[in-house]
């Protein structure tokens, strides 16, 4: 066997093979699942816990993406030189984002106040299936 074919094999064997590729993939269906059952009116957790656990299964999908189909598991150390700095750079700017979206109608015109959105009344607060019961009944009437 020539140099250049023991190289390819060990390279590939370094990078996973056919039967990690399809537990990745098991595992992102798996989540997939877990995802979607959050849509349905039997779930039990309330919006906040179901925000949380949809922000964990994302996260997680998007770890498996990055470590294997993207081969960064693989990668040397350097990917930490870039990964760091720009994750800590995207979180200090999403917080000093905060105050000023959070924050940006305290000092509206009148005028502009009139036409600014309202922000949603969490008493009032709309399902999908009642608004798609109240959206399916409107258009009967019509």
């Amino acid at each position: 066997m020539s140099d250049a074919a023991t190289h390819d094999s060990e390279h590939h064997e370094q990078h996973g093979s056919a039967a990690t590729y399809w537990a990745v993939f098991v595992s992102l269906c798996l989540l997939t699942t877990l995802s979607f059952l959050t849509t349905f009116t039997w779930w039990p957790f309330g919006i906040v816990m179901t925000r949380i656990f949809m922000m964990t299964v994302s996260c997680a999908k998007a770890l498996l993406v990055i470590l294997f189909f993207m081969h960064l598991k693989w990668e040397h150390n350097w990917k930490w030189v870039m990964t760091v700095p720009a994750s800590v750079m995207a979180v200090f700017l999403m917080l000093m984002l905060v105050p000023d979206i959070g924050w940006r109608t305290n000092h509206y015109e009148e005028k502009r106040q009139t036409r600014a959105a309202k922000r949603p009344d969490p008493d009032k607060h709309e399902t999908y299936e009642q608004r798609h019961h109240r959206d399916l009944h409107s258009t009967e009437a019509h």
